[in-house]
């Protein structure tokens, strides 16, 4: 489905398939296993989701788009109404918290996504990370690995 989007269509499709949890190829399996957590492969189309690494962008997204804005609320909050430090701590604090926690996981998707549709991968970095996979997989299958995922 991925390989004859071009322009527009690519980027309403990583948008769809990302922000919903979707598989990026098929748009029909889930993206996640848990809430944070890839799957291995689709269920639907069986990709494999090896290539799929956000690292740290959906905290990063999540603090600069959500976070910041909501910090400017809560200084007018504190200069307008100078509340105790309990009522921040009833207001405040939930109000950054929620709205950053509720946006990982689309953020997640949507950049997986955008790995997938784009190829995106560090230069050069192709074959090392096959290796680093398939070792992965191996020594799982053989018992010998036991990852965060699996604890």
């Amino acid at each position: 489905m991925t390989g004859e989007l071009e322009g527009g269509d690519k980027w309403r499709w990583i948008y769809r398939t990302g922000l919903h949890g979707q598989c990026p190829r098929c748009g029909e399996g889930k993206m996640f296993r848990r809430w944070l957590k890839v799957s291995d492969q689709c269920e639907a189309c069986g990709l494999d989701y090896d290539f799929a690494a956000p690292d740290d962008g959906p905290a990063f997204f999540s603090l600069c788009f959500v976070a910041f804005p909501l910090l400017f609320l809560v200084v007018w909050f504190e200069v307008a109404l100078n509340p105790a430090w309990w009522v921040h701590l009833l207001t405040s604090v939930p109000l950054m918290i929620i709205p950053c926690l509720l946006v990982l996981q689309p953020i997640k998707g949507w950049l997986v996504a955008s790995q997938y549709v784009n190829k995106a991968q560090e230069a050069g970095t192709g074959a090392l990370w096959a290796g680093l996979n398939a070792r992965e997989k191996h020594a799982r299958a053989k018992g010998e690995l036991v990852s965060e995922s699996d604890a």
